[in-house]
């Protein structure tokens, strides 16, 4: 029989430890997920790697003495994913990949496993597919197999003998939500088990100077399914979105950072999906203009706006049509409902504009979020060409922050902007005071005529309107 200290019992939801059998776990408040488990399994890694029987002792060493070229970066071989990781793949990183089912996670990792620029293996860790569903898609992209190495499991303790034996520089593993392993508990999904089998994961690859790929599965919430930990315990969190967009025949795919040691969590990649798998845009601001005949129809007016270090040139759409109860109310997705009303507001107050009495709808081509502080002057002229029933010229680009004063402060890379507007043949562009002259280019640098700076709201209605 064995003695009250050689074992405990585990909650199989989120691993809490008690020394006797609980029908409810207090922690989670499950039923009967308590089961017996040996201490030396319920408290130390399959591999030995959190007794510390194994590991030598940690010792420090000076910073001087840490070559630079281990913070060096692996080329993925897709160009708008480097982009949003900052320049590529940091080595001893791990990076968790979220979206909703369908998106193209898996695309995008086998993509990615096809073209990185390295000497070294590649593993695609398959838990949802087998190995000739992974192969199938690979010849319908023109993917090549070479280099990478499938296994097609779930069970971590499987997954750590295969890497022992391969030594992979870059691990793919699709999806967090199969990962399990008998010391997490019995069932697999569970937040115990991602927990575990993902921090099993980032370990190895920390350790032999890899890089790990996770994808997951998220809410209707639209957060990444599993433990919010989930999120902490990795380097970098990237969100893959998609739209429709008009502009072409396959669906637009938005690819943003959430969270990213190793860069900025301002760029985006752009991709669309074809037949053959995710294409990077070349130039994304033909997605989101709306091709037409003729002048703009009333709402609509074009923005230039920064989603990171890339200018777009995107066309706002706004609707202004009485409130059908005593109360109005903004309709908007893609800008933040907050920002609309607030320049709302500052239109009401100082144009004499009424608005409170309208329910106003805001959209923007092409389905992506904008939160840039640029957007807001022409996000105001649109809403005024809507509640007024006048149209914006034509081939006009518009950008500037909206203070509540009804002033407009200056913006930053305002130069690239106006650039991106003229190589797309805008004739005019709307802007604040630069805050220094050599933020402002010439007309002969910039092929625009008609360029005009303006320093508050009134002025940009007599400019647009008059």
């Amino acid at each position: 029989m064995k003695r009250q200290r050689d074992f405990i019992f585990k909650c199989t939801g989120c691993g809490h430890e008690e020394p006797k059998w609980l029908g409810r776990c207090p922690e989670c408040g499950e039923w009967n997920t308590l089961i017996e488990t040996p201490i030396s399994a319920g408290r130390s890694g399959s591999t030995g790697r959190s007794s510390g029987r194994n590991n030598p002792p940690p010792q420090s060493f000076p910073l001087s003495s840490v070559d630079p070229q281990e913070g060096t970066r692996i080329s993925s071989g897709i160009g708008e994913l480097d982009r949003v990781l900052g320049g590529g793949i940091m080595k001893r990183s791990a990076i968790l990949v979220g979206g909703e089912p369908g998106i193209g996670k898996s695309t995008l990792l086998l993509q990615a496993a096809a073209a990185v620029e390295t000497k070294g293996r590649i593993l695609y860790v398959s838990g949802e597919e087998s190995a000739g569903q992974v192969r199938m898609r690979a010849d319908r992209l023109g993917l090549r197999c070479e280099g990478i190495e499938i296994c097609c499991t779930g069970r971590l303790e499987e997954i750590e003998t295969i890497l022992e034996a391969v030594k992979p520089v870059i691990i793919m593993a699709d999806s967090a939500q199969t990962l399990h392993t008998d010391q997490a508990g019995l069932v697999p999904g569970t937040v115990n088990q991602m927990k575990y089998c993902s921090w099993e994961l980032i370990s190895w690859v920390k350790e032999h100077d890899a890089a790990l790929f996770l994808t997951a599965h998220v809410t209707k919430e639209g957060v990444i399914s599993g433990p919010k930990t989930l999120e902490h315990m990795v380097d970098t969190v990237l969100y893959f979105e998609g739209a429709v967009s008009a502009a072409n025949d396959g669906d637009s795919r938005f690819l943003r950072a959430a969270k990213n040691r190793f860069g900025s969590v301002d760029e985006i990649g752009i991709f669309t999906m074809g037949e053959r798998g995710l294409e990077a845009v070349a130039d994304p601001s033909l997605l989101f203009l709306v091709q037409r005949e003729g002048g703009l129809p009333p709402g609509t007016a074009i923005a230039a706006v920064l989603e990171g270090s890339r200018p777009l040139l995107v066309e706002i759409q706004a609707l202004a049509v009485p409130a059908k109860g005593s109360m109005s109310r903004v309709f908007s997705d893609r800008i933040d409902s907050a920002r609309v009303s607030r320049v709302a507001a500052t239109l009401e107050k100082h144009l004499n504009l009424r608005l409170s009495d309208h329910d106003l709808y805001i959209n923007v081509a092409g389905g992506i979020r904008i939160a840039e502080v640029g957007v807001e002057l022409a996000l105001a002229m649109a809403i005024y060409s809507a509640r007024t029933g006048l149209t914006l010229p034509a081939l006009t680009a518009i950008a500037g922050e909206l203070s509540l004063a009804g002033e407009l402060r200056p913006i930053r890379r305002l130069a690239a902007r106006i650039k991106a507007a003229g190589n797309l043949g805008f004739e005019n562009f709307l802007g604040p005071v630069p805050a220094l002259p050599a933020q402002f280019p010439s007309e002969t640098e910039t092929e625009i005529t008609g360029l005009r700076a303006i320093g508050d709201l009134k002025s940009a209605i007599k400019v647009l309107f008059s």
